[in-house]
């Protein structure tokens, strides 16, 4: 199901470069696509096929009209790659019977020259490649035209580097940049605390990979001041960004179920998972207090009836398993599958806009307590609560 299903693991970027204005953006979008779509292999031995397919049925490929990847503002595709691949004993079987036959044939010879055994390999490999099926992976992007951020269904680094090539090499003049904590955070704050932001900016430039590095103190504090929230405070927000929900409606959102830190050890880097349900997190407060950084948080976020859970990679923002409400819709006899697929894709849509503005949300109020006045006196609040057991009152070690 990917991006439609109700739990998918995401990324986000921002899309970037000379953006052609709307209708001579969806005629450039829906040819691009064409001219990079998904080509099958299954009956030849080609060993990897990479291309655009539909993203409610990758197993089509033609983009024939802007109506095959575009619902309004949003542009719909799926990277879609098949491979096969031939397990190496499987191989080295073949290739050994290959070369027993190759000296049966030859009887002067007592082994195989090297050049004949790499042609006996690379013929074994090509042939056993024509008898297996490729295996395929699809990967669900949704491009969201009026807030310019693309969502991806792959936290895989090797599939998101893909998937960068491929965006890259298909739309010219345009790329995708990841989201990161700080770009998150210039998208949430005003320019008084765009402002400090950019004070607090422990980056030496504009690299986003170095914002990235320099800037993990972003995340760490974050998930700390969550952790701290839900514990101390009543964990109640208000949504302060644009979006679908109204401004000032309030949430509800905190930590619980799975916390990991990272940190040094006498072995070098040590890592602590911290699982199941938290009522005092002294776990984690004592490896906070031995110098760990919480790198992940599982974060449940509630508005109304509407509950969303997720796991914050603290590094990136990306979001594992972010699970949101179900998708709920009355069917009937007279609604067409098409008309059906088109409505549960909005309904999806509208539900995990929902949970990016609440996340945000949050966010925007960690920093500006953050980027404020008020930082040390919490800092100092945090650290007290730390160093205290919930059970015993007496200091952790």
């Amino acid at each position: 199901m990917g991006i439609l299903a109700n739990t998918v693991s995401v990324c986000h970027f921002k899309v970037q470069g000379e953006i052609p204005q709307q209708q001579d953006l969806h005629d450039f979008v829906t040819k691009q696509l064409a001219a990079n779509r998904f080509n099958p292999i299954d009956q030849g031995s080609e060993e990897i096929s990479v291309g655009w397919a539909h993203l409610d049925d990758p197993r089509v490929s033609d983009f024939d009209s802007p109506a095959a990847c575009c619902r309004e503002h949003y542009f719909m595709f799926t990277l879609r790659r098949d491979k096969r691949s031939v397990p190496s004993a499987v191989l080295k079987a073949h290739l050994e019977k290959a070369q027993e036959e190759f000296l049966a044939e030859n009887p002067g010879m007592t082994k195989v020259p090297k050049q004949k055994r790499e042609d006996l390999k690379e013929a074994v490999r090509g042939m056993l490649l024509s008898q297996t099926l490729p295996t395929p992976a699809t990967y669900d992007a949704v491009w969201d035209t009026k807030s310019g951020i693309l969502t991806f269904s792959s936290l895989s680094p090797k599939v998101i580097e893909l998937f960068e090539e491929q965006f890259k090499k298909t739309f010219e003049g345009l790329r995708v940049s990841a989201f990161h904590p700080y770009a998150r955070a210039e998208s949430v704050l005003d320019d008084e605390y765009k402002a400090l932001l950019q004070q607090a900016n422990k980056a030496g430039g504009d690299n986003y990979l170095e914002l990235i590095k320099e800037n993990q103190w972003l995340g760490a504090d974050f998930m700390l001041w969550l952790m701290y929230q839900t514990m101390n405070e009543s964990s109640e927000y208000t949504v302060n960004q644009p979006g679908v929900l109204l401004a000032k409606e309030g949430f509800v959102a905190y930590l619980d179920d799975r916390v990991v830190l990272l940190g040094s050890g006498e072995n070098g880097a040590q890592k602590i998972t911290v699982a199941g349900p938290q009522d005092h997190f002294n776990e984690v407060r004592s490896a906070l207090l031995n110098k760990k950084q919480i790198t992940e948080a599982t974060l449940h976020m509630e508005s109304g009836d509407d509950h969303y859970k997720l796991t914050l990679k603290g590094e990136l923002f990306h979001f594992a398993s972010f699970k949101s409400p179900a998708v709920k819709l009355e069917k009937d006899s007279t609604v067409d599958e098409a008309m059906e697929r088109e409505a549960v894709f909005f309904e999806r849509m509208l539900l995990l806009e929902k949970g990016n503005q609440l996340f945000d949300s949050v966010f925007a109020a960690f920093l500006e307590l953050r980027l404020g006045n008020q930082w040390a006196e919490q800092a100092e609040a945090i650290q007290k609560w730390l160093n205290v057991c919930s059970f015993c009152n007496r200091p952790l070690e």
